[in-house]
């Protein structure tokens, strides 16, 4: 299997110190690829990441073994200096946390220098989402009497009714869906599967969709992509995007709609008619509860805003 392309840094010499270290982080980032079957975003990620620490230590002709502490907190101050937030930086020491835990256990390193680093203070923004009237004005945009029309209203029916993140959505196979029961079953982040409901809203515009519309779209040809574009192949993320924002503006949505969005409306939408949190975790496909838990604050300031406006005493 062969490298991400984001996995590609500049060829120094590979007997000297940062030819060393480029190759570490080459065969880094081949065991989160191979071995654990990280998502290609992921790995991109960790790929800019270790990019700039790599042409960091380059700069000061620094070997792997060489790159203590004070290197790590040097590269950090360097990144604070460049105006990046604490969220970015703390992301960065995250990713030299896993790849010197894995150059310890691979025998390339005998001490791992961010072991005793704190991680910078992140402040955890609120999620943006829609409220139900803004969505509702959105998914009514598309003119289902095309083909377009008909596979757009089924993209933003599925992503809302599902909270699929948009690689999702873009890479969901007709294999997957099950229509009859009212299910998709999608592979996430580490090619975890889960199976998520489809409201029927969704299930209905797939029908229509997955009929005409998407026969026209083909031109004869075969995927086995749900969503294709008007070539006939697979409708790319950059694509929906692009189709999103133009049905936001025409709905006089804000500017910076995202696919995001409408899956921090769904998540943010059940929690405020009574879902609990393990189940909006499972269908989010987040790993860790914590990072589901950030919703429960978004219900709790509307909670708080409502009481303000309608409660006599509140003032």
């Amino acid at each position: 299997m062969s490298s991400p392309r984001t996995a590609r840094t500049p060829s120094p010499p590979p007997g000297s110190p940062a030819g060393r270290l480029n190759a570490a982080i080459t065969r880094f980032l081949r065991h989160l690829q191979v071995e654990r079957g990280l998502a290609a975003n992921t790995l991109t990620a960790y790929a800019q990441d270790l990019r700039k620490f790599g042409a960091f230590c380059a700069q000061r002709k620094l070997s792997l073994q060489s790159a203590g502490r004070d290197t790590v907190l040097d590269f950090l101050s360097g990144l604070y200096r460049r105006k990046l937030s604490s969220r970015s930086v703390a992301r960065h020491l995250a990713t030299l946390r896993v790849f010197f835990r894995f150059a310890v256990s691979d025998g390339l390193l005998r001490d791992e220098p961010t072991i005793n680093l704190e991680s910078p203070r992140s402040w955890k923004s609120l999620p943006i989402f829609l409220s139900i009237p803004q969505v509702e004005k959105l998914l009514a945009m598309p003119d289902a009497r095309t083909p377009l029309g008909a596979r757009d209203a089924a993209m933003l029916e599925v992503l809302y009714s599902t909270g699929l993140r948009v690689s999702e959505l873009v890479g969901l196979r007709v294999a997957e869906l099950d229509l009859a029961m009212g299910c998709v079953r999608c592979v996430g982040k580490g090619n975890k599967e889960r199976l998520v409901p489809l409201g029927r809203a969704a299930v209905n515009s797939l029908r229509h969709y997955l009929g005409e519309p998407r026969s026209r779209l083909l031109r004869g040809r075969a995927s086995p992509f749900v969503f294709v574009n008007h070539h006939g192949t697979k409708m790319s993320r950059v694509g929906f995007w692009k189709v999103l924002k133009s049905y936001g503006r025409r709905a006089g949505l804000p500017s910076r709609l995202s696919p995001h969005k409408l899956r921090h409306s769904f998540a943010t939408h059940l929690l405020e008619r009574g879902a609990d949190l393990r189940s909006v975790q499972a269908m989010l496909g987040h790993a860790d509860i914590s990072t589901t838990q950030i919703y429960t604050h978004v219900t709790q300031e509307r909670l708080r805003q409502i009481y303000r406006a309608h409660h006599p005493r509140a003032g």
